[in-house]
């Protein structure tokens, strides 16, 4: 699993047109998830996402997380980061998981970042989507559920 985290000032998702999910200070999350992927990967990777501080304290140093400035959470699947672009031109995406595990895992990443105090919107699994944000730093992060080890 996988997650591109930028700090926003403010981020909203569009499906057809229509504002469905919008944030103001927090994280947008591209999320991909691996076939390889469990539920034991989404808890860890959502508690690594929550506890990640990387917003400014008094003194201008990134030493807060999401629940020590108010922030939410605009989590987005993307299945396209589990791209592998080794051989030719064309992005395989062999790696990424189903759609029914993939969004088994999403909605639980979700619901775990809202357990641990993170108010969370949401893309729509499987939809086009149109991603607005503005990027306060810029600051992007990846993490990776492998880590662990």
């Amino acid at each position: 699993m996988i997650a591109v985290i930028q700090r926003v000032s403010r981020a909203q998702v569009s499906v057809a047109g229509k504002i469905i999910g919008k944030i103001d200070a927090g994280f947008l999350v591209l999320l991909g998830v691996a076939k390889e992927d469990t539920a034991e990967d989404a808890a860890y990777l959502a508690r690594r996402t929550a506890e990640l501080r990387i917003f400014p304290d008094s003194e201008g140093k990134m030493n807060l997380c999401l629940t020590e400035i108010s922030g939410a959470a605009l989590v987005v699947s993307q299945f396209t980061l589990l791209a592998d672009t080794h051989k030719g031109r064309r992005p395989s995406f062999v790696d990424a998981a189903p759609p029914e595990l993939a969004d088994v895992l999403y909605l639980l990443y979700c619901d775990e970042l809202t357990q641990r105090g993170v108010p969370v919107q949401r893309g729509v699994f499987g939809a086009m989507m149109a991603v607005e944000l503005v990027n306060d730093g810029p600051v992007t992060i990846i993490l990776r559920s492998k880590e662990r080890a």
